[in-house]
This record gives structure tokens, C-alpha cells and sequence, in this order.
């Protein structure tokens, strides 16, 4: 079997309109028979942003924190487009979350907000995906957000000179019927004020990666349900769920 990592090559446009990027799906069937898609990078830590959307954190019944929440995937949750989503045989209810990610150029340490942009590689898609009654459960989320292929990210990295940020929104679906649409912009952290307040206690790599929090509509998957994270000039991320 053949693997491949794609970057920059499958780029998409970026458009006036929350455009359907559609045109990857036909570049992703070119691919080479037997070939499978990579993760665009490989990150030595998933750094997470918690209720990063008030209106999410507002649907779980929290109160929007008032720094950025950090959490910790680990890099074995990481899978690419194409691979399938395990849903744990101990969980009940396991949630989609579609998020924008950030992609570490170089390494940064105790770096201010106003030059955080300098440590930016580029961006990708990112389905943050969450075993939501284990979260509960046990108070705190390295079990309900760690297992394997419960970070879904891709398919591309787009850098961070080709994306017109303010325009990026992020959209869910399931199934084929939209469950998040949103404005990056809606983020209360910013990557900036994200990279400045991560970096201040760890020091993060070349090709770490930062989700940066969901938006509202968060909801449960389903053995055989499709999920799609598309982000306009991104590209789309799209796996399924298969039972444990």
C-alpha cells in the first residue's frame, strides 16, 4: 500500500461565497490505486482549545472561560482523510466536533501575540472527536478525547500566506446535513493570544498542531454515519465511523 501526504498541491481557492470545495473530491479519486492518505503533519503534541465558541460552551451548560481551556490529545488519536473513525465499545455517545487547526512552523517559546503569526506554518481541517460521557464522567478529558483515530485532520495544509483568515468559516455535516457553520472570527481566543498563552508553558515544535475549538451544534455520531469538516479554501475532511 502506497502512502501519501498531501500539502499544498491539493489547495483550495478561496471564493466571494462559503464555496462548497466540491473540486477536492475529484483530485483525492486520482489518487494512485492502493494509495491511502497521510496526515498533512506529524506532530509531537495535539494542543486543544476547550469552549473556544461561546455559543458552545453555552450548549454544554458552561460558562465561557475566561483564558483559553487547554487540553492535550495524544498523537496516536491521529488519523487522516479517508480512515475510520472507531467508536470505543465503552462509550455511549461520541460527539463530532469540526475545527479549524493550526500547524507550527518552527518552534516557539514564550512568543507575544503580536508576533505569533511569524511561528504559523499554515492551516488544515480537524474533527476533534469526543467520547462525551466519558468526558463527564470522569471530570476531566484525556480519556473522553484520547482514544485512537479521535483526531481526524486533513487532508491538506494550506499555509498560512495563501488563507485569507477572517473569510475561514467552519461547517459540519453528518450525513450529508449540516450541523456547524461558523465564523472563525467568533472565536473568543484568537491563534494569537492561543500560540502566546500555550507557549508561555510549553514549548511547541515544527509541525504541532492547535485545534482551535468548536462551534456550536455539536451532536452525537452513529456506526456508519459520514462526517465531512469543511473549511472554505481549506478543503474538506471527510470520514466514517465504524464500531469497535
Amino acid at each position: 500500500m502506497k502512502l501519501v501526504r498531501f500539502s499544498l498541491d491539493l489547495h483550495i481557492e478561496p471564493t466571494a461565497t462559503d464555496a462548497h470545495p466540491s473540486v477536492l473530491r475529484g483530485q483525492l479519486e486520482d489518487l494512485p490505486s492502493g494509495a491511502r492518505m497521510l496526515p498533512p503533519c506529524c506532530p509531537s503534541k495535539i494542543v486543544c482549545v476547550g469552549r473556544n465558541y461561546p455559543e458552545h460552551a453555552k450548549e454544554l451548560g458552561n460558562e465561557p472561560p475566561k483564558e483559553p481551556l487547554i487540553f492535550l490529545k495524544p498523537p496516536s488519536s491521529l488519523i487522516a482523510f479517508g480512515d475510520n473513525i472507531v467508536y470505543p465499545s465503552i462509550s455511549e455517545r461520541v460527539d463530532f466536533e469540526g475545527e479549524l487547526g493550526v500547524v507550527i512552523g518552527k518552534r516557539a517559546r514564550n512568543v507575544s501575540a503580536a508576533d505569533a503569526d511569524e511561528y504559523v506554518l499554515g492551516y488544515t481541517c480537524v474533527n476533534d472527536v469526543t467520547a462525551r460521557d466519558l468526558q463527564r464522567k470522569d471530570g476531566q478529558w484525556t480519556r473522553g478525547k484520547g482514544f485512537d483515530t479521535f483526531c481526524a485532520v486533513g487532508p491538506c495544509l494550506v499555509t498560512k500566506d495563501e488563507v485569507d483568515f477572517d473569510i475561514l468559516r467552519v461547517r459540519t455535516l453528518v450525513d450529508g446535513v449540516v450541523k456547524q457553520d461558523a465564523s472563525v472570527l467568533e472565536m473568543m481566543f484568537g491563534v494569537g493570544a492561543i500560540i502566546q498563552f500555550v507557549s508561555a508553558f510549553m514549548t511547541l515544535e515544527p509541525g504541532d498542531l492547535i485545534a482551535t475549538g468548536t462551534p456550536s451544534g455539536v451532536g452525537p455520531l452513529q456506526p456508519g454515519s459520514t462526517v465531512r469538516i469543511e473549511i472554505n479554501s481549506i478543503g474538506v475532511l471527510e470520514n466514517t465511523v465504524v464500531k469497535g
